[in-house]
């Protein structure tokens, strides 16, 4: 295949995808060394690496559709592919981990635990429930779900 002479704008604006993809690609795993507890480790790489795929995979498009002049439906539909089971393994993920853990897990709203302070009425006394203190009995737990 001869390479084929882009124009200087064309040229830019893939320089410019590709950079921004591989900057975020970088910054997702800078944020997975970085940090320091598992759900901000896995926020990093899943929000930016679907960011620098689609900033690579876009520019690749434009290259390709330039040079050849036909649509280019397998990069799409890896975008696609990407885009869609990048959230759904992030939210996976999250899901074992508080599975395998229970302890991470906050209390439900209406179990009686959950302070005032998370729902943002800090200055709120706490509900009386009719109970006295020496009687309250412990929430049972949740159970796991699959």
């Amino acid at each position: 295949m001869v390479a084929a002479e882009l124009p200087r704008g064309i040229e830019i604006l893939i320089s410019a995808l590709l950079i921004f993809g591989g900057l975020t690609a970088v910054l997702g795993a800078l944020g997975l060394v970085r940090f320091k507890t598992f759900f901000a480790r896995l926020h990093a790489p899943t929000k930016t690496s679907t960011l620098g795929i689609g900033g690579v995979l876009l520019g690749s498009m434009v290259y390709l559709s330039w040079i050849s002049e036909l649509a280019v439906i397998h990069q799409v539909l890896i975008a696609v592919f990407v885009f869609m089971t990048a959230p759904i393994s992030a939210h996976q993920m999250a899901k074992a981990m508080l599975d395998a853990n229970p302890e991470m897990r906050p209390p439900l709203p209406d179990s009686g635990q959950a302070d005032s302070s998370r729902i943002g009425n800090s200055d709120l006394p706490a509900p009386h429930t009719g109970q006295d203190h020496d009687q309250i009995r412990p929430a049972p737990q949740r159970p796991a779900h699959d």
